[in-house]
């Protein structure tokens, strides 16, 4: 079994050295939360996950159904809950493609998959907050 391991360290303020399996970064709050906005927030973080799991299967998929692209991208957005715990209400993935006469079938194909069955992420988090997602292709 896979064992994944993430660790803070306080370093003043509001800010956190944070260590994802041998990668460093900072985690800082924004100033009206007593913070300096020198790294990213947690939940923001959460997004990101979200974005690269998802994007990392869908190039996966597509690579592997021989779908070229000339670029992709992944915009994840997700409003927080007035109350406290401040949570996500709901999250919207906007996966855009860049390419010629791509096959509409495959990306609809790549993302349902990744969505449905391969992105852990997505699982996760669809169990708190609903997700939608759309699928736009620039040329």
């Amino acid at each position: 079994m896979e064992t994944m391991t993430s660790s803070v360290a306080w370093t003043s303020g509001m800010a956190f050295q944070a260590d994802l399996e041998g990668f460093a970064f900072t985690l800082d709050a924004l100033p009206e939360s007593g913070g300096q906005a020198s790294g990213p927030r947690p939940k923001g973080l959460v997004l990101t996950a979200l974005a690269g799991c998802t994007a990392m299967d869908v190039v996966s998929i597509l690579a592997k159904m021989r779908v070229p692209l000339e670029g992709f991208r992944v915009e994840v957005e997700a409003p927080l809950t007035e109350e406290h715990p401040k949570v996500f209400g709901a999250v919207k993935v906007r996966y855009v493609f860049k390419g010629k006469d791509l096959p509409m079938d495959k990306l609809e194909r790549a993302v349902q998959l990744s969505e449905e069955r391969y992105c852990g992420v997505s699982a996760m988090l669809r169990k708190a907050a609903p997700i939608t997602s759309e699928i736009r292709v620039e040329g």
